[in-house]
């Protein structure tokens, strides 16, 4: 799916003022979690069944001795050919859906999945995104606030974001901004890219090494087919002629 909806995250104009992160916990009626000082600015940890939304903080170390932040507004990528429903199909059919006009993939929370299933689930995610609550047996992750969508409304981050940081429209429209403003960057920053853009629809603005930002701000893998998922296609026949 091709067409649809997509986000525009410029992390040069991003401030880890958080206003996406509690924007997102409001409008889905996540509760708080209990942080803690873990020497770093960023709370809570990671992502969970009650964050869809976390921005990452990484100091690095620059020559001279001068520290220098990274900020990552983390989320689901919303991927066109999303690797995780393609697991979750053979599991519990109904578990994720993909939907039609946004594109959005949404984990439904009244298909219960089983804690093993999950695993093979979030394994499947080059971004490890994929949360479960195992006391009701249910995924959550970030859904696009396709409710507001529907209604033509902008998703909470994207309305909360005072920097202008994040954009969110017609994919094709998101696609030549973000071309556009990679290319306004690049005079200063040679090493600026865009994370997967032909793959998800959450497309982030990089300037330095995706790994500065976030292990896995850019997949390792192919999007629609992890090293494992090729592996569990090519024994699944084998292992069914030896069952049968």
């Amino acid at each position: 799916m091709t067409e649809g909806k997509s986000f525009f995250i410029d992390t040069t104009k991003c401030t880890a003022c958080r206003g996406c992160q509690i924007a997102c916990k409001q409008w889905n009626k996540n509760p708080g979690t209990k942080t803690l000082q873990r020497g770093n600015h960023q709370n809570p940890a990671d992502l969970s069944v009650y964050t869809f939304k976390l921005v990452r903080f990484n100091e690095v170390a620059i020559p001279g001795g001068e520290p220098k932040w990274y900020f990552f507004p983390d989320q689901c990528r919303h991927c066109l050919t999303p690797p995780c429903k393609e697991v979750a199909d053979g599991k519990a059919k109904g578990a994720i859906i993909q939907d039609e006009k946004t594109g959005a993939v949404v984990f439904n929370p009244k298909v219960k999945i089983k804690a093993d299933e999950f695993k093979e689930i979030r394994e499947a995610c080059p971004y490890d995104i994929p949360r479960f609550h195992p006391a009701s047996g249910t995924m959550a992750k970030c859904t696009m606030c396709f409710d507001r969508v529907k209604e033509g409304m902008l998703p909470a981050c994207v309305k909360t974001c005072p920097t202008g940081a994040m954009s969110f429209g017609d994919r094709r429209e998101i696609l030549e901004r973000a071309n556009k403003r990679l290319e306004e960057v690049k005079g200063l920053y040679q090493e600026a890219m865009l994370a997967n853009p032909d793959d998800v629809r959450v497309i982030y603005l990089l300037v330095d090494d995706p790994k500065k930002y976030h292990k896995r701000a850019v997949a390792d893998n192919t999007i629609g087919i992890t090293r494992k998922m090729a592996l569990r296609r090519i024994f699944q026949p084998l292992r069914s002629m030896t069952i049968g």
